[in-house]
């Protein structure tokens, strides 16, 4: 096994790109390993995450006039992008998605879809034996029974591929606070939104900063 260590391992918002699979209606109905409405804020998240960073999004559905549109929480962050609408199950397969991938010159490929154990783990093998280095964010994906997933990401980690959560990954791409423009954009149009706790905290620190102290003069 090839070890992923190392700080050139860490993922890279320039040479990121992040392609975004059957978020869709159909797909959500029988979504069992994880509470519904936490995978749509997470992809949500994700999606977000990504524009912030201004890493290239490609988004994908399949039969969309059958298993209906991506999640317009995911579509609303980049209102004017086409999103390709595919037959195949194994989204590697569809030449327009990995033209599109290709053309971003990319070679840090981030994957999350539904469900995980089909329209993830196929791109995501495929892609691997084809030398791209592949990482999938399991929050903002998921699978029709817990067995599912996780069984699908012990096949994807075997083949060589890496798991992170989506905001283990935003903070890989930040990587240092002191980039002030990103730093504020995270937590402003994500974190406060889209990570519960820490981004009504956040909210908190904001009021406290801006807080007269006990006594003294407005």
């Amino acid at each position: 096994m090839t070890f992923r260590n190392g700080l050139s391992s860490l993922l890279r918002p320039e040479d990121s790109v992040l392609v975004l699979i059957d978020h869709q209606p159909y797909q959500l109905t029988n979504l069992n390993s994880h509470d519904p409405h936490m995978v749509v804020n997470n992809a949500t998240a994700l999606a977000k995450s990504a524009k912030v960073f201004g890493v290239p999004t490609i988004l994908t559905s399949v039969i969309a006039d059958r298993g209906g549109v991506i999640f317009p929480q995911i579509t609303e962050v980049f209102p004017d992008q086409e999103v390709i609408d595919r037959t195949f199950i194994n989204t590697w397969e569809d030449k327009k998605v990995v033209d599109a991938v290709k053309a971003t010159g990319r070679k840090q490929l981030i994957i999350a879809g539904l469900w995980t154990e089909i329209c993830v783990a196929m791109p995501v093998i495929q892609a691997l034996g084809e030398g791209w280095d592949v990482t999938v964010i399991t929050d903002a994906s998921g699978a029709v029974s817990t067995e599912a997933h996780e069984v699908a990401i012990q096949r994807m980690i075997a083949a060589g591929a890496n798991m992170m959560t989506w905001l283990a990954l935003a903070a890989e791409w930040q990587r240092d606070w002191a980039r002030v423009e990103t730093a504020l954009k995270l937590n402003d149009e994500v974190i406060r939104h889209h990570c519960a706790g820490s981004g009504i905290a956040y909210l908190w620190e904001q009021q406290l900063l801006n807080t007269p102290v006990s006594g003294s003069a407005v």
